[in-house]
């Protein structure tokens, strides 16, 4: 299938299954804002929880915080927010829609860079063994003239937008002849700023009220609680403070399912070292979180690392962990340098010192920071997306199965008694009852046996224990694998340990 065909059957699916529905649904629902099912809340958790486990529980030196979603108004002045947060907007006169200038042109690019990849594609296919893509890609009048336009466009955008030439940024789009996507039409208005954060009012009366913002990252709470974590938790740097929690931004447009949504959650670590040995430690978390994602085993080739041609104001390094998502390569992770530019402004807003005393170096200093930001949405439709597959069986008849990573899956195992009678469905709620105080199981008697084997493998759940009448001679289980179909006969008393050789986040902390 094509891949505008399977997103859009990724969506239906991740309804179908409970995994994610529209928010307030039966008012007709609000753009970009949706609900987590009973299925998505677990993996959504699952995610969650090995993100945290792996970045704080085996880290001597990363401890986490849970800061809260209103802060001072000042925090986002000194962070550049309120002077700095905008986005380019652009609209079509004719189909009235909206759009961000930024990612016509960032779409415009990857397309070019499409057609450089079918090229390599094809022409690996007609030399064989002896194709020397890096070479093929440099030498290629064809294909270095994609790329070669690809970078010269996001060369071009990142320069105007950090001078503020908005007029150069809409006549690059006039240049390349981007059309709205909707109307096919070229008739575009000017391109303007439009600030992402959402203000509200604090206070018991109108006139006293003080204006306060949702927060449009979650990285502000850490480094206002820097020397509170620092001093309580006798960290030395370098040392880390870990996050995860939501965040709210006004999107121009806000589109592609859950990828950009106005309330989304983050998973951010502020990486606090010895200024000079920033890029360094840039590295390593370049080189560590893309660890992290190849454990997950959603397919390498679906991962790459994409540098920043435009740095934001705080930054001297940056570089985004894209992944391959039905629409395209796009954003999943920034890993960024981002100097001592926070804790100086807080320093400078606050009036009082962000400063740590290093012993080593019998010293004062502002630390610099380098951050690893992760949308937690974005990482479930990832995996949803690398997950969905279409199985056409040996005996003609097709599956839906979703192969999420075993360990992160949102149930476990599923209890199926064969018959509901003759006093399987009592085993089975045994089997249960002990599982459960370690596993998330569900219980499932409805339909033929194999509906149910074809209902858990549409969710995801790694095993399906059957439970017969020979369970009740020898005390024996059938043990059904989601990915491969085959089946085992077990003891009852085997499975807690067989489950967690499979299903166990352990597997995937211990890559």
């Amino acid at each position: 299938m094509n891949q505008d065909e399977l997103f859009k059957k990724v969506i239906s699916h991740a309804k179908e299954y409970g995994f994610i529905f529209p928010s307030s649904e039966i008012y007709d629902g609000m753009q970009a804002i949706y609900d987590y099912g009973q299925n998505g809340v677990e993996l959504k958790k699952n995610i969650r929880d090995y993100w945290w486990k792996s970045m704080v529980q085996m880290h001597e030196n990363i401890v986490g915080l849970d800061a809260s979603i209103f802060m001072h108004p000042t925090t986002w002045k000194a962070s550049g927010h309120v002077d700095a947060f905008n986005d380019p907007m652009i609209d079509n006169k004719d189909s009235k829609k909206r759009y961000r200038a930024d990612v016509l042109l960032e779409d415009y690019a990857e397309k070019l860079r499409q057609k450089a990849d079918k090229e390599c594609a094809k022409a690996a296919k007609r030399f064989g063994e002896s194709f020397d893509e890096a070479m093929y890609r440099e030498t290629n009048p064809r294909v270095k003239g994609y790329l070669d336009e690809a970078n010269e466009t996001m060369a071009r955008m990142a320069k105007g937008l950090e001078d503020g030439n908005l007029e150069d940024v809409k006549a690059l789009i006039e240049e390349k002849g981007i059309a709205c996507p909707i109307s096919g039409s070229k008739n575009w208005t000017e391109v303007r700023q439009f600030n992402l954060m959402f203000g509200t009012q604090m206070g018991s009366t109108a006139d006293g009220a003080t204006t306060v913002y949702l927060r449009p990252e979650t990285a502000q709470g850490i480094f206002v609680n820097f020397l509170n974590v620092q001093k309580t938790g006798r960290m030395k740097i370098p040392f880390g403070i870990a996050q995860t929690g939501k965040a709210f931004r006004n999107e121009i447009v806000a589109r592609q399912f859950i990828f950009r949504m106005r309330e989304f959650e983050q998973m951010e670590m502020q990486f606090f070292v010895r200024p000079g040995e920033e890029m360094k430690w840039y590295e390593y978390w370049k080189e560590q979180r893309m660890k992290w994602h190849s454990s997950l085993g959603l397919g390498e080739e679906n991962y790459r690392f994409h540098d920043h041609d435009k740095l934001a104001h705080y930054a001297n390094a940056a570089a985004d962990i894209e992944f391959n998502f039905p629409f395209g390569f796009k954003e999943l992770e920034g890993i960024h340098s981002r100097t001592d530019f926070d804790l100086k402004a807080h320093e400078e807003h606050s009036g009082k010192k962000l400063q740590y005393f290093d012993p080593e170096i019998n010293k004062n200093y502002t630390p610099y920071v380098v951050e690893t930001s992760i949308g937690l949405d974005r990482m479930f439709l990832a995996m949803l997306s690398a997950a969905y597959t279409e199985e056409k069986l040996e005996d003609g008849s097709e599956r839906t199965v979703l192969k999420i990573p075993m360990a992160l899956a949102p149930i476990k195992v599923a209890v199926l008694p064969l018959l509901k009678k003759d006093g399987l469905p009592e085993i089975a709620r045994a089997i249960i009852s002990e599982l459960q105080l370690d596993f998330n199981c569900q219980y499932d008697e409805k339909d033929a046996i194999g509906k149910r084997y074809r209902r858990h493998d549409a969710i995801g759940t790694p095993l399906c224990v059957t439970v017969d009448h020979q369970t009740k001679e020898d005390q024996t289980v059938t043990i059904r694998n989601r990915d491969t179909m085959e089946q085992e006969r077990i003891s009852i008393s085997e499975l807690g340990n067989r489950l967690q050789t499979i299903v166990s986040i352990k597997t995937l902390l211990k890559k």
